[in-house]
């Protein structure tokens, strides 16, 4: 089983952690989360009820195109296309380009563990 784990931090200590892990001097941990959202709330829209429905399709159906998609949930494809891509770009799904060219969504997670500190810091 693989899991991801994602951790909270606000954009500016995001980027300030970012950063600091450039210039060399700080190194993570190896159990750190490897994806940072912004907020929680944020992690509430990109987990919504139905986008996890939509990730568990994934992993049970494993379409080979997003209209294959899109038939097995009763999404429209531009839907599946737009939240597909906010999911790929914090590194949720995989989006692979098949040997016709068409987008086949994967999801390499089992699970997911996130981790929200109390206080902003870290």
């Amino acid at each position: 089983m693989t899991t991801l784990t994602i951790g909270i931090l606000p954009y500016d200590e995001m980027k300030a952690r970012t950063l600091a892990i450039a210039r060399g001097q700080f190194k993570p941990a190896p159990d750190d989360p490897k994806i940072w959202l912004p907020s929680t709330e944020t992690l509430g829209r990109i987990l919504s009820g139905p986008n996890r429905a939509l990730l568990a399709e994934i992993i049970r159906s494993k379409p080979q195109s997003m209209t294959e998609l899109a038939e097995r949930t009763g999404r429209k494809v531009s839907n599946l296309s737009r939240t597909l891509k906010t999911m790929e770009r914090y590194g949720l799904v995989a989006l692979r380009k098949g040997s016709d060219g068409r987008l086949a969504p994967e999801v390499p997670y089992d699970n997911l563990t996130v981790k929200v500190p109390i206080s902003s810091a870290a």
